[in-house]
């Protein structure tokens, strides 16, 4: 089954695929994935409906931006090879770029990106990251406000 694909660029995308918490990590990528909205993936679809659409980002921590876009241009590669046979359509992918990402085989990052793409419909949610949702004054919290102090 062939797919079309396209890309993923608006950031509400991006974070849209990532609040799904469905991922696979692998020692050269990450992958996160979602079903679109009202869309069936596990069905046949004709001309729209048959799309899946991958996005691809790499952090600072992986290094400078020579090394990251030559991250991105090694996952697009392999992405490329890949995800017109695989990826479901009426799926949203993310590609994370790793720092082992640069110098690993490109075979080896085709054998991840392949795995993670088998596995990740099945994937079970991540748990939430609590710190990143808590309520209160950020750094403040612990801390009770000491008398006189307003707060804003």
């Amino acid at each position: 089954m062939t797919v079309s694909v396209e890309r993923l660029k608006k950031r509400a995308e991006f974070l849209r695929v990532a609040g799904t918490r469905r991922k696979w990590v692998t020692q050269g990528l990450i992958l996160q994935g979602a079903p679109r909205p009202g869309i069936k993936p596990d069905t046949e679809y004709a001309g729209e409906n048959r799309l899946a659409r991958v996005g691809f980002t790499v952090t600072k921590k992986v290094g400078k931006a020579v090394v990251r876009n030559r991250v991105r241009r090694r996952l697009r590669a392999v992405a490329d090879q890949l995800m017109i046979e695989m990826a479901l359509p009426g799926w949203d992918y993310v590609v994370i770029g790793r720092s082992q990402t640069i110098d690993r085989e490109f075979e080896k990052l085709v054998d991840d990106m392949r795995f993670a793409l088998r596995r990740i419909p099945d994937a079970k949610p991540s748990a939430v990251d609590n710190a990143r949702f808590r309520k209160g004054r950020g750094s403040r919290s612990g801390t009770a406000p000491k008398a006189g102090d307003s707060v804003k």
